[in-house]
């Protein structure tokens, strides 16, 4: 199996905002190289919200092109087997956390849909959670302007509604 086929199948087995995930879904059926950067239709994502359940907090970083505060995410790499080893893969990278790191069972958590700046138009982004160990240090990778780890009071106080909506889905999956 191929990324793609992966992508379809987890979606296809998502179950929460069915319009969403069927527009998702719509996207890949029109787009075969829907999965990679240079669909300039828009392409799918994969990102990570790493949070320690243990200390009631949450990982962001300070994205260097967006200027906000968001979970560790990016775009699928040609050795992406699934989306949730994307998702895994740049949850690493981003948060500087080698090891340790568990993906929250039950595949995404949720779906985001937002518009970037031409030529590539939207990210269709697969949103998972992942577990860090209790008081696991972060080391800030080059992607990012800063990474911060904030109590789960703080995150409306810094980040857009994306995250907290993702932050409120993960909590309530523990």
């Amino acid at each position: 199996m191929n990324l793609y086929d992966d992508a379809v199948l987890v979606l296809k087995g998502y179950e929460d905002q069915p319009e969403l995930r069927d527009l998702y879904l719509e996207h890949l059926a029109a787009h075969p190289d829907g999965m990679y950067k240079p669909c300039t239709a828009g392409h799918v994502t994969s990102s990570a919200l790493v949070i320690d359940p243990v200390a009631g907090r949450v990982l962001l970083t300070l994205h260097k092109k967006l200027g906000m505060w968001l979970q560790m995410g990016g775009h699928c790499e040609p050795g992406d087997a699934t989306l949730a080893e994307a998702a895994l893969r740049e949850a690493r990278e981003e948060s500087g956390i080698a090891s340790g790191l568990a993906l929250l069972p039950g595949g995404p958590v949720r779906l985001d849909r937002h518009p970037i700046p031409a030529p590539c138009n939207w990210h269709l982004d697969v949103q998972y959670a992942a577990l860090a160990p209790a008081g696991v240090e972060a080391e800030i990778s080059d992607e990012s302007l800063d990474l911060r780890w904030f109590g789960y009071d703080e995150v409306a106080g810094v980040a857009d509604e994306s995250v907290v909506r993702l932050l409120e889905a993960t909590r309530a999956r523990l």
